[in-house]
């Protein structure tokens, strides 16, 4: 009998800690393998090569950072409502209370916000959505181990310093364009 109720009571607790709530993970997971999102992934050490010379800040941010995902929703004449739905999801999925927004911008059909999750100078996640009714959203989600404001604006900085294989990025710089497929 007292084993029947430990077990019982182990079965709730595990229950209990699965979370049904919408997170930007599970969201990413959920969605990577949807035929209208493309996703990638950006490793940190694609930052880092043998022509960059870092300083020492530079090589703290790039500690900092784990990991980048990108996840793109390419919005078509067909996909429209899905288009609307998926944008509402991530947005009320970024209006949760563990995610600070930093700065918003709207200017008619398109827009951008940057969100970020963690205590002040100890942040864990950077969260960029820009959104633009003609061509789809897009949500790059930047995961690290205490980075700092700093830090960011530091990793930005290598993004454009660093020669990367901008094929990789091609689908986020077409969800830009004016130009809908």
């Amino acid at each position: 009998m007292k084993n029947r109720f430990y077990s019982l009571l182990l079965l709730v607790l595990v229950l209990a800690s699965c979370s049904n709530e919408p997170s930007l993970q599970k969201y990413f997971v959920e969605k990577g393998e949807n035929k209208d999102f493309v996703g990638l992934d950006i490793a940190p050490n694609l930052m880092m090569s043998d022509s960059i010379q870092l300083s020492a800040d530079e090589k703290k941010a790039v500690e900092s950072l784990k990991k980048m995902n990108v996840l793109i929703f390419k919005a078509t004449d067909t996909n429209k409502p899905e288009y609307e739905q998926e944008k509402t999801a991530v947005k009320e999925i970024l209006k949760d209370e563990k995610y600070d927004e930093l700065i918003k911008f709207n200017s008619g059909g398109q827009g951008a916000s940057v969100t970020t999750m963690g205590e002040g100078e100890k942040i864990e996640e950077v969260v960029v959505f820009v959104h633009n009714d003609d061509n789809g959203f897009g949500v790059i989600r930047v995961l690290g181990k205490d980075m700092t404001p700093n830090n960011v604006m530091t990793l930005v900085g290598l993004l454009q310093k660093a020669n990367l294989n901008m094929t990789q990025l091609e689908p986020l710089r077409q969800l830009m364009d004016n130009k809908r497929d």
